[in-house]
């Protein structure tokens, strides 16, 4: 009786033991790391444009501000990306009122000079905002 537990036990303990997968070490398991942590950074960065290009749009055909729609929206990126994406907003904000204090103020800048008279809100922040 007893020999039958112990050799179950011992083939289910080699079984698993195949099963597990062999994490990666090294140089490998670290290029694997920044790779997917740049690609989200950049994948994260890729949404906030877009929605701040959905709020404008939002703003522009007069809906709801402060919809619920758009405040789930919102909620999602921050649980995905965390503090790093009310920081890139913040940063975002601040570009924006550099750009306005230098327009006030005649000072010229890469935007002026990339979009000359004619800008939307838009074109804005498809120039200010780069993942």
């Amino acid at each position: 009786m007893f020999e039958i537990l112990f050799f179950t036990l011992l083939i289910y303990l080699f079984l698993s033991r195949i099963k597990k997968r062999k994490k990666l070490r090294g140089l490998d398991a670290e290029l694997k790391v920044l790779i997917d942590e740049s690609n989200d950074a950049r994948s994260m960065g890729l949404e906030i444009k877009q929605f701040l290009l959905t709020v404008i749009d939002d703003d522009a055909n007069n809906c709801e501000k402060f919809s619920d729609r758009r405040l789930a929206q919102a909620q999602s990126l921050l649980d995905r990306a965390g503090p790093g994406a009310l920081y890139w907003m913040t940063d975002i904000a601040a570009q924006l009122a550099f750009l306005a204090a230098a327009q006030i103020n005649g000072i010229p800048t890469n935007v002026t000079q990339e979009l000359s008279e004619s800008a939307t809100p838009q074109d804005v922040i498809k120039i200010v905002v780069m993942p």
